[in-house]
């Protein structure tokens, strides 16, 4: 067996690995239990519900880039697709950390990245709007969220809003307390993973959710998406499509930023936008209210989140600034402001951003690499462009995933 036909085996069993572990990951989040707490062979089956289209979404943005890059007979590889579950210790993930072919040479022309770059992009899309189409026109009813969570059925269709104010229903005695207790349910919902956890709203999910679904009364909340399947592949599949449409350094995006404006104008928006991305991220790390009282432990714990947040700033500018008392300065003013506009206003960003921030500050860099032909775009690729931008704007969600409880 020669190496090709090796790597070939080696994609071909990472793909079936991850094809396991993401129908797992199904399981757990629609079901609502992990493989520790008993998930049987049905469930197991029922996960391919999840599995199947979130796989054929990645599975269609690689192989746009792929079929792209050998178009422009560029050496590229087939995917390798990366497995990923921890559902064994119950912890939840998604089953991947996605997917991605290696590109074998150095590509030479502003053109050949721009199709490069949007045909993943665009091609992974067009699938993840048949799946949010099809999920919002065949939701199941009412009665399926109750086989998850049979808490939910004494509240009726309203459960939500009626589980908000618990307290009071049960001090009216509308409830029957022979039936459910508030200790009861709590610990039911807080003690449940999934049900903690809350998807935040993009435009795509809102305008589905407002017009695509037959019966408003079967239309999931944030808080219940992770049950619905084919919804959830697509939520996810937009989230990671906006991520790679971010338009900064090497991302999908910035190959699409590079191809629409050139190198020098790519350099300077694509550093400014990841400036007002890595701001929104640690808006709300640390403020005057975390500073409680004047003891030593307070204020030792106050200026070490300090140091930690400057340093973690510090290192995401790596590729932004090259000498090190220009990255000590941009850290040091970006936590300035922060920390001014926070206290005073009390606006909070989205911490979960700065472990992407830092990924591409300090490791994919905020440039674009440079290339010898660089005739612009035609007037077909710049009108694609623009519309890669707007799905980016479409797709995007400020806070993606919210760890709460009722």
């Amino acid at each position: 067996m020669d190496k090709q036909q090796k790597t070939k085996l080696i994609q071909l069993g990472l793909f079936i690995l991850t094809l396991v572990t993401t129908t797992f990951a199904g399981a757990e989040w629609t079901i609502g239990k992990f493989l520790v707490l008993g998930i049987t062979w049905d469930d197991f089956l029922f996960g391919f519900q999840f599995s199947i289209p979130f796989l054929l979404i990645l599975t269609v943005h690689e192989f746009g880039h792929y079929f792209t890059a050998k178009y422009h007979k560029i050496s590229v590889t087939l995917p390798y697709y990366i497995p990923m579950w921890f559902g064994f210790l119950g912890i939840p993930t998604i089953g991947t950390m996605g997917a991605f072919i290696r590109i074998k040479e150095n590509i030479a022309s502003r053109i050949k990245y721009f199709d490069v770059g949007v045909s993943g992009p665009i091609a992974g899309f067009v699938v993840a709007v048949a799946c949010l189409i099809y999920g919002f026109q065949t939701l199941p009813p009412t009665e399926y969220i109750y086989e998850v969570h049979p808490e939910y059925e004494v509240f009726g269709e309203d459960f939500e809003s009626k589980m908000q104010g618990l307290d009071t229903l049960i001090l009216k005695k509308d409830l029957n307390p022979d039936r459910v207790t508030y200790e009861t349910l709590r610990d039911t919902i807080d003690t449940s993973i999934p049900g903690s956890i809350s998807f935040g709203d993009n435009i795509l999910m809102y305008l589905g959710r407002t017009y695509l679904a037959p019966d408003d009364r079967y239309v999931p909340s944030s808080r219940e998406l992770m049950h619905y399947p084919i919804l959830l592949a697509a939520y996810l599949a937009f989230f990671f499509t906006a991520l790679n449409l971010l338009p900064i350094g090497q991302l999908d995006g910035g190959h699409v930023l590079f191809g629409l404006f050139g190198a020098k104008r790519h350099a300077l928006i694509s550093r400014v936008l990841f400036t007002v991305f890595l701001f929104y991220a640690g808006m709300g790390w640390v403020t005057t209210a975390d500073l409680t009282n004047t003891s030593i432990e307070s204020l030792g714990s106050f200026l070490l989140s300090i140091g930690i947040y400057l340093f973690v700033v510090y290192s995401c500018a790596y590729s932004v600034f090259k000498e090190k008392r220009d990255r000590l300065l941009y850290a040091t003013i970006m936590f300035t402001l922060q920390f001014f506009i926070a206290s005073v206003f009390k606006v909070e960003g989205y911490t979960g951003w700065l472990l992407f921030s830092l990924l591409i500050g300090r490791f994919i860099g905020v440039d674009h690499p440079p290339v010898i032909d660089n005739r612009p775009l035609t007037t077909g690729r710049i009108v694609l462009g623009w519309i890669a931008l707007i799905i980016f704007i479409l797709s995007f969600s400020p806070q993606p995933l919210i760890v709460d409880s009722f």
